[in-house]
């Protein structure tokens, strides 16, 4: 019953509600971000979302535009970006894939196209649920796991979710936000890229 109909209720209620609460955040944000990095404001990229369905994720952008030969990520990262990854408030626009549908507030997350094809049929798992603002490795590491952990930790939340282990998730994450654990790994902007790897 709740995998089926009340976390989508679940979804839509927080959703609003924390769209509501931080909007004057968001504003904020989006203005930091107008001065400091120009237009665009928002970042949009396909992610693989529930059975690897492509979605549009929209996030505040916390990167220099790309030039002719490309950049690393973690040199086309700004200041202003490192900060706002640092207190999450880059996420803060999926709350609008969250009300679409295309992800709920709690669930793995969502991860880059590419990485389909790489993956374990164990580690492919992962899709069988809608992916989410934060979940079990988010609040048990974050970027700071190996992917093998990450993807462990995804597919036990895909075998025992439940309305009482995303609200344990959702508390959590609270703390995990205060801490700032896990952010980056040292050397990437976020983590180093999946290129395969086997369940152990």
């Amino acid at each position: 019953m709740y995998r089926a109909c009340l976390k989508r209720l679940l979804d839509i209620g927080l959703a609003v509600a924390a769209l509501i609460v931080f909007a004057p955040i968001m504003l904020v944000t989006a203005l930091l971000v107008r001065a400091r990095l120009g237009s665009p404001v928002l970042f949009r990229q396909l992610r693989p979302g529930k059975n690897g369905v492509p979605f549009t994720i929209v996030k505040f952008r916390t990167m220099r535009m790309a030039g002719p030969g490309g950049h690393d990520d973690q040199a086309r990262l700004t200041g202003i970006g490192r900060r706002l990854r640092s207190l999450s408030l880059d996420e803060l626009p999926e709350l609008f894939n969250v009300l679409r549908g295309d992800m709920s507030i709690v669930g793995p997350r969502p991860l880059l196209m590419q990485y389909l094809e790489r993956y374990t049929p164990e580690q492919a798992r992962r899709h069988d649920v809608k992916p989410g603002l934060t979940g079990w490795a988010q609040v048990n590491g974050r970027n700071a796991l190996s992917w093998p952990d990450k993807f462990r930790l995804d597919v036990w939340y895909v075998d025992h979710l439940s309305l009482r282990l995303d609200l344990l998730i959702i508390l959590l994450t609270g703390w995990t936000l205060v801490t700032r654990h896990g952010i980056s790994q040292p050397g990437h902007a976020t983590a180093e890229e999946f290129k395969g790897q086997i369940v152990s």
